[in-house]
């Protein structure tokens, strides 16, 4: 019998500079886009726009179930077969194959492939939260797939996934599910004060629904934005003195553009214990903002052994 892999293995936390995957990195985005958006638009709406995001599971990211007409299915990224997969309450399952096309042809079939099932959706066509977005049924200009970049981009996000998750359980005040934001195309982990945020200045209808309450968030970004992979971590609203406090690992820091804490993903992957350099993070950054922020820590706060990896 093989042993598990520990979560502090090597290949837990493979090496991923955004330029050895930036094409690839894109054309998954925008799928990611089209897939969410089938679930934003037959997902009853959820506080703080719950209800659209995606979730690390065994063999890529999910959908989980989206409800359709007294019965359900289910939209999986199977990075192992490289493959988009329906799975029908019926117990029927089709599926597309992940290989490079274009977001036009990808577009085409997810859609030929949903109606051929009995499932009727329209999704607005113009991707999000991107510079210079095309309308997915036009779009032949994204059209990369590497399989070997992607494995490693879903084996990073199994890994954060795991950490993310510990780091949840040590709150009992609300806090989001670990999710990925096909939008932002960020993983990540939402713990709430429990008080009303005051509105955020020009804040668009999403913008004011996402932050309608004081947070403090931690997740991961493979790299747009940042040029590289890295953790990030904010509160918001900002408590005074936020910026200038010292987190955890050392290799943070504030990020004046972005308003946030930064931590290089290889800072974490070449830690001795890449799972143990996150936590940190995760923890020190939450609790800057929550004692700058007057949070009532006792009262939301448990303190958690981690879960044994021997049974």
């Amino acid at each position: 019998m093989q042993s598990a892999t520990h979560i502090d293995a090597p290949e837990c936390w493979p090496a991923l500079p955004l330029a050895s995957w930036q094409d690839t990195c894109a054309t998954l985005h925008l799928w990611t886009q089209i897939v969410g958006k089938v679930r934003l638009a037959l997902t009853p709406p959820i506080n703080h726009w719950w209800h659209v995001p995606l979730y690390v599971n065994a063999r890529g990211l999910t959908t989980s179930a989206i409800p359709w007409r007294g019965s359900a299915f289910d939209l999986q990224f199977d990075f192992i077969e490289h493959a988009l997969v329906l799975h029908l309450a019926s117990g029927e399952i089709k599926s597309i194959p992940l290989a490079p096309r274009p977001v036009a042809d990808f577009y085409r079939e997810l859609m030929e492939m949903l109606r051929a099932s009995g499932i009727g959706v329209k999704i607005w066509k113009m991707p999000v939260e991107i510079p210079d977005p095309i309308p997915f049924d036009r779009d032949f200009v994204h059209a990369a797939y590497d399989r070997d970049a992607v494995e490693k981009f879903w084996r990073i996000l199994l890994s954060a996934n795991s950490v993310f998750h510990q780091f949840r359980s040590g709150f009992i005040g609300k806090c989001s599910p670990v999710h990925f934001f096909w939008g932002s195309f960020d993983l990540a982990v939402t713990r709430f004060s429990g008080r009303r945020a005051p509105e955020r200045p020009g804040a668009d209808s999403m913008t004011r629904e996402a932050y309608s309450h004081e947070v403090s968030s931690v997740g991961f970004w493979p790299g747009a934005g940042l040029g590289n992979p890295a953790f990030y971590s904010y509160a918001a609203p900002d408590p005074p003195g936020f910026a200038a406090s010292r987190v955890s690992p050392p290799a943070a820091h504030y990020e004046t553009k972005l308003g946030e804490f930064i931590l290089l993903y290889d800072e974490v992957r070449t830690a001795p214990s890449p799972s143990a350099s996150l936590l940190d993070f995760c923890r020190s950054t939450y609790e800057a903002a929550a004692t700058l922020g007057g949070w009532d820590r006792e009262a939301l706060e448990v303190v958690r052994s981690s879960p044994s990896t021997t049974a």
